[in-house]
């Protein structure tokens, strides 16, 4: 499968100042098939090294300081010669702050080895963070992505063509007919994969419920172990807090008596290692968007839509006669692609309980408001209150319908949230 990180690691190969890149994400996203991909195509060989549980690689890195020692040593573990420049090295599970020492010897001499770590905790990033490394974040396939796995590039083509000149996408019942398949199957490689073998729904939700398993188990890795249970508890509350008209996170929806003070190390350990997105509230409109936040009022999403899909126990025929549960699916997508389009996520509620599902600031610091709109939540007078209130230059409309704009509202079609780029907005 192609994927855009893959432009990166080639920009990175190339670099002059390269130096060992951290690269990470939640699990089951395709980091280390990526990175193995990448070495096939553009090295001579490439290394593979599991870091989990390995003693013997962690002493290593920890008490040698020669780097070509480092590297003789690897090559008699692999029984491979390490070349400089044409091998890549990737170091899996990479979470021991010890072993990350060492490897920071590699970019404080500008070594001509290239090396790769991977890790799905992000949390450890800032204890790993120095000038010596290189960092850069992935998460499962996006749309467009999934566009490009089932072979259909040159309608993610018209679809960010008719973003970028506001014209009508030509294809647009066949865009929205494949989203429908991206909500279902989800981004992560193994159920795309599926999705496009032709798997049945049942084969795909057993395989969308392995994965979530998995998520869970990240749970695991807390310090603090009251916060396991707890986590697991609030993964599994997020179909009931999404489906709520009120998408607030209420801990009451956990148990009764439930506390904020409770559960908020757990939700913070989530958010921080990618498992849940943040979406903060702003009652005032100011910039930057983050000094106005509500710490006490937030809502949860999940990083995929197909994890979503099956934990609202969803199919094909609920997802087209249940008009509530889509808009779930559709604020969830808008969500996660925002976020993962490095957009800090914030919603707007008044003292009136006027709602904008999303607002964000482009590079220029300009706010912009994002509403979605579904065949029966329009939400129009929200976006127009929001617009009479403050000055903004530019408003999105998420909705089923074509491409279009209305006085200062572009609207989009669900299918080209992923054209809501930092450089295009």
């Amino acid at each position: 499968m192609e994927r855009k990180i893959e432009k990166y690691l080639l920009k990175w190969k190339n670099d002059i100042i390269r130096k060992p890149l951290i690269l990470y994400g939640p699990k089951q996203i395709g980091k280390t098939y990526t990175a193995l991909n990448f070495g096939k195509k553009e090295y001579k060989n490439t290394v593979y090294f599991n870091i989990d549980n390995n003693d013997e690689l962690i002493t290593l890195f920890t008490k040698e300081k020669s780097t070509e020692k480092i590297i003789l040593n690897l090559s008699l573990i692999i029984g491979e010669t390490i070349l400089k420049e044409d091998t890549l090295i990737i170091f899996d599970n990479v979470n021991e702050l010890e072993f990350v020492k060492g490897l920071k010897l590699f970019g404080s001499e500008h070594s001509e080895y290239h090396i790769i770590a991977i890790t799905s905790r992000r949390q450890n990033l800032s204890l790993f963070k120095s000038e010596e490394l290189q960092f850069k974040g992935m998460t499962e396939l996006d749309f467009e992505e999934y566009l490009w796995a089932r072979g259909e590039k040159n309608l993610s083509n018209l679809i960010r063509e008719s973003f970028t000149k506001r014209k009508t996408c030509p294809f647009h019942k066949v865009a929205l007919d494949m989203f429908t398949e991206y909500l279902q199957a989800g981004g992560l490689p193994e159920t795309v994969l599926a999705s496009i073998e032709g798997k049945s729904q049942y084969e795909l939700e057993a395989i969308k419920q392995k994965i979530i398993d998995v998520y869970k188990k990240e749970a695991i890795t807390n310090k603090n172990l009251i916060d396991i249970p707890r986590s697991i508890e609030v993964i599994d509350s997020i179909p009931k807090q999404l489906k709520k008209d009120n998408k607030k996170f209420q801990y009451g929806i956990i148990g009764s008596g439930k506390r904020a003070k409770e559960y908020i190390s757990s939700i913070d350990s989530l958010v921080n290692n990618q498992i849940l997105y943040r979406s903060y509230k702003v009652k005032e409109i100011r910039s930057p968007l983050s000094s106005s936040r509500d710490k006490e009022s937030f809502k949860l999403y999940l990083p995929d839509d197909g994890l979503l899909y099956t934990m609202l126990h969803m199919n094909y025929k609920k997802l087209k006669a249940d008009e509530e549960l889509k808009e779930t699916l559709y604020e969830n997508h808008v969500a996660k692609t925002l976020a993962e389009n490095s957009h800090p996520l914030y919603y707007y509620q008044s003292d009136g309980k006027a709602e904008v599902n999303f607002v964000i600031q482009n590079r220029m610091g300009q706010i912009i408001p994002i509403e979605i709109t579904t065949k029966t939540n329009s939400k129009a007078k929200s976006l127009s209150f929001f617009m009479k209130k403050h000055t903004v230059s530019q408003a999105y409309r998420i909705t089923e319908n074509n491409f279009s704009t209305k006085k200062e509202i572009r609207y989009i079609p669900i299918y080209a949230t992923f054209c809501l780029e930092s450089s295009n907005i």
